[in-house]
């Protein structure tokens, strides 16, 4: 099956989420970030998914599948609208500026930019409306999840549910406009991106929070008891990771539901996410194939077991739908053949992570003379130790094979390991930016098993030199990615 016309031209990319530039917005510096690729030749913009977090500060799970977090908006573009009263927006509680903006909006904007904003609340009612009504009230119920909440609103009672209608209806436009800044905000930045040829490359994770929009919305959809409890819930089994695996606490899917509505939950969430992004990593890939079902009792991962999932059933309308499916495949952790079937058979590249290659012998899957054209290679993602701090840590046995693998050479870590990504056969290569800035690990963005201290790197502009732009170029320009 032919794979997306994004995948046919050797590239090259950064991984960088927004939360790790110095504004952690949609400012200027997003658009300068963009200037920094164009001049190392990098023509791919690889971040974590954008909707808006719960108190722990994971884009993986997030509280709606849709929208995007607020915390993004940049305040200097915000204010330099024509119907702006910029004097006025300078609190620094974003829910009090968004309530003031959109006061502005309605009191001063031309009728052309209230069609617009009508426009987008109508295009996307199918996932807004749900979404502003469970943003609310969750607030108006002190930040408990859902299925905490009293049982007439925990279960959607249409009573209840238009009594919120109707009493905060202001409170609701409100958080619509919010999302509709959101939207046109990144509209800006795709273009400028897109104009000087780079791709902005999005992440969708396979399961969504327990404590989102879209779990409330379409509780059918998910294992959930009558109470909104969950009693199967999502996770990998012990790995490279963790000796007792991962237990996320997602709901599973009830994906017999799913094809009796021929997948178009799915569908609604794949048409948002490419209105973001022009390609698209599918994080757990693996779970299409079979997932693994924990207890919500159990407290580890152990005790899992996997069950299979409706993946060709699934890619097969999905690709129906689209045309086209642009997705990488997060291949990484226990995969078995019939995994590597499914991905190939819709086309999808796996992935290939350096930091995986070394310690063990030849056959190693991750040593770059088993990479392939259908793949992205990477020096190591956001759940990986920075290069440098990876190899600062390695056993005196794993050091000796990585030098004997790359023979003599002059050039050290983490360069070592990017001149290695960037001459693959692989079609895309991926460089997280403390990678290209050389820094060690205090620098890490995320220790999975883990809760605290995570998601909070961000860069700043000192940390360059006039030689990263130029030496990155020199590289992608000898290895065929400009």
């Amino acid at each position: 099956m032919a794979q997306a016309k994004v995948f046919n031209k050797r590239r090259s990319g950064i991984l960088l989420h927004i939360t790790s530039l110095p504004s952690a917005n949609l400012g200027t510096d997003a658009f300068k970030f963009i200037d920094f690729l164009c001049a190392s030749g990098s023509t791919v913009w690889q971040m974590l998914p954008l909707g808006p977090t719960h108190e722990d500060g994971s884009p993986y799970q997030c509280l709606s599948a849709h929208a995007g977090n607020n915390r993004f908006i940049s305040r200097d573009i915000l204010k330099s609208q024509a119907w702006a009263e910029p004097a006025k927006l300078n609190d620094t509680k974003m829910s009090r500026l968004m309530a003031t903006a959109y006061r502005q909006f309605i009191k001063n904007a031309t009728e052309a930019d209230k069609q617009l904003f009508n426009e987008f609340c109508q295009e996307q009612q199918f996932w807004l409306d749900d979404y502003v009504l469970f943003r609310e009230i969750r607030h108006l119920n002190q930040a408990r999840a859902w299925f905490d909440w009293p049982v007439e609103l925990r279960d959607r009672q249409p009573d209840a549910i238009n009594k919120i209608k109707t009493e905060r209806d202001e409170a609701l436009m409100i958080r619509r406009f919010e999302q509709y800044i959101f939207f046109c905000q990144w509209g800006q930045l795709r273009q400028y991106a897109n104009a000087n040829g780079v791709k902005l490359f999005g992440d969708m994770p396979i399961f969504v929070a327990h404590d989102s929009a879209d779990v409330w919305a379409e509780p059918n959809l998910f294992t959930l008891d009558s109470q909104g409890v969950a009693t199967r819930v999502a996770g990998v089994p012990p790995d490279y990771f963790s000796e007792t695996g991962q237990r996320w606490g997602n709901p599973l899917y009830e994906w017999q539901n799913h094809i009796q509505q021929d997948f178009d939950w799915w569908k609604r969430r794949l048409k948002t996410q490419l209105e973001l992004f022009d390609l698209i990593r599918i994080d757990h890939f693996r779970g299409f194939e079979s997932c693994w079902e924990i207890p919500a009792s159990c407290e580890t991962a152990i005790d899992g077991e996997w069950k299979p999932a409706p993946g060709e059933q699934l890619f097969d309308s999905l690709l129906a739908y689209f045309g086209e499916l642009p997705l990488v495949a997060e291949d990484l952790g226990i995969i078995t053949d019939e995994v590597t079937l499914l991905r190939e058979r819709y086309g999808m590249p796996g992935m290939k992570i350096l930091q995986f290659a070394f310690g063990g012998d030849a056959s190693n899957p991750y040593l770059p003379h088993h990479q392939c054209e259908d793949s992205v290679t990477y020096t190591g993602t956001h759940d990986n130790n920075t290069t440098l701090g990876w190899y600062h840590q390695l056993d005196e046995h794993t050091k000796n094979h990585v030098h004997a693998y790359f023979g003599e050479t002059a050039e050290s870590m983490p360069w070592l390991f990017i001149r290695s990504a960037l001459r693959s056969v692989s079609e895309l290569a991926v460089l997280p930016l403390q990678d290209v800035l050389s820094l060690d690990g205090k620098h890490r963005m995320n220790v999975p098993g883990t809760i605290e201290g995570n998601w909070l790197w961000q860069f700043n502009w000192d940390m360059f030199n006039s030689d990263n732009a130029n030496k990155l170029k020199a590289l992608n320009i000898l290895y065929g990615r400009c």
